[in-house]
């Protein structure tokens, strides 16, 4: 059995530059992952991304979702950061 890791202290990275990077990777990483889990769990997946500067990103596992709505023209509620 592998050796656990350790729990990773969760904070803000400071650093504009390095942060645009990790969440750059982390985006692409997590599209994989639904990607993924749509091919093998043969799951309807969407998925909406806003970077720290505002900009959208999504993914869609469905054509019919592909092109969503964008962001000005959605009356949706908007829902508070944790």
């Amino acid at each position: 059995m592998a050796p656990r890791r350790g729990k990773v202290e969760l904070k803000r990275i400071e650093d504009r530059t390095s942060r645009q990077v990790r969440f750059s990777k982390r985006r692409s990483g997590l599209f994989k992952k639904a990607y993924e889990l749509s091919v093998l769990c043969d799951a309807e997946v969407g998925l909406l991304v806003f970077s720290p500067a505002g900009k959208l990103y999504e993914f869609s596992s469905v054509s019919r979702y592909s092109s969503l709505p964008s962001r000005t023209s959605v009356p949706c509620c908007s829902i508070p950061p944790p």
